[in-house]
């Protein structure tokens, strides 16, 4: 009988510990070995077993890989706003982009910043994209974008089994995300000058330049993913809207809470 059950427990464990890539641990631009991996005699990263996985559905393990990438694009935007906007960075008083960014980024600020004058969520993108803006419109653009997708994940950065994410919730912000991209290509001042650079149109000999919208597009597309897999999990109906994305207004996520 004992045999039994530590065969049994083995099967657990090993369930429990996850595979990582050997070429890039998931959630690691990098390519560093994560906390969960260490590096074998040829410096591959192997998988290690984390504890905590014991604690996790794998609803939960795809919801943690889901959000991490979704933050990783945020950030990307981050940079590449910065690089393509370098007077916003500027603004601050910062010494350059890196600063910037591990300001902007940092989880202790919980996505609220003195720029936005205590706007959160979609109220700090809309902000940022006002032609009487003074201050640092990267920061409140991802400032906003940022709140906003903290509260969708319930402010929480990794799931376990009694954590619950509502998929309405999720849905929201991909519609959102939909409407800031385009807000984000469009909003001109008086004189007809963008507001933020992002995209680039062919212009030869360049051709175009559309990382952003593909930045965008993962977001979207993970939080889709996420938000169907929740409710379907939850038998649960996620309402649906058919707006233009030229007109529409944002939706709710954080009085959702």
């Amino acid at each position: 009988m004992r045999h039994v059950l530590a065969l049994a427990t083995l099967l657990l464990l090993t369930g429990c510990a996850q595979t990582v890539d050997k070429r890039r641990p998931p959630g690691d631009p990098a390519g560093n070995p994560t906390s969960n991996s260490v590096a074998d005699s040829v410096g591959n990263s192997v998988a290690t077993f984390d504890p905590k996985q014991i604690g996790k559905t794998d609803v939960d393990r795809v919801a943690d890989l889901h959000r991490r990438e979704i933050f990783a694009s945020l950030r990307v935007l981050a940079e590449k706003l910065y690089r393509r906007n370098p007077r916003e960075w500027k603004k601050g008083g910062h010494a350059s982009i890196e600063a910037a960014l591990d300001r902007l980024l940092d989880p202790r600020t919980g996505w609220r910043l003195p720029e936005t004058a205590g706007r959160r969520g979609t109220d700090a993108i809309l902000l940022a994209l006002r032609e009487d803006f003074e201050g640092d419109r990267v920061a409140a653009f991802i400032a906003g974008m940022g709140g906003m997708l903290n509260v969708a994940f319930e402010e929480k950065t990794e799931f376990f089994m009694l954590d619950e994410l509502d998929p309405q919730k999720l849905y929201n912000s991909a519609r959102n995300l939909e409407i800031a991209a385009w807000k984000l290509a469009n909003a001109r001042d008086a004189s007809g000058a963008l507001l933020l650079r992002s995209n680039e149109m062919a212009l030869a000999p360049q051709p175009a330049n559309l990382s952003f919208e593909r930045e965008f597009g993962k977001m979207i597309g993970n939080l889709d993913l996420l938000s169907s897999l929740i409710a379907d999990k939850g038998h649960r109906t996620i309402a649906r809207m058919a707006q233009s994305v030229a007109t529409a207004v944002f939706l709710p996520v954080m009085a959702l809470r």
